[in-house]
């Protein structure tokens, strides 16, 4: 059973979240050769004011 940890930035919207785990989810088992149900995928989102790039918050970045 693949378990997949997806570390992201929080404020995707729900229609951008599913199909991330539609496609992340297709392209395991077309690699690993497994059924969608065994797949499991985790989706960690992260306040910008809780991850840093190059020493900088990146609530202190500007947007891009």
């Amino acid at each position: 059973m693949p378990v997949i940890k997806i570390y992201m930035l929080e404020g995707r919207d729900l229609a951008k979240k599913k199909a991330l785990v539609k496609n992340v989810t297709r392209a395991v088992c077309e690699s690993l050769d497994v059924k969608p149900e065994t797949v499991r995928i985790i989706l960690s989102e992260m306040s910008r004011e809780n991850y840093a790039a190059a020493g900088t918050l990146f609530c202190e970045k500007q947007p891009d």
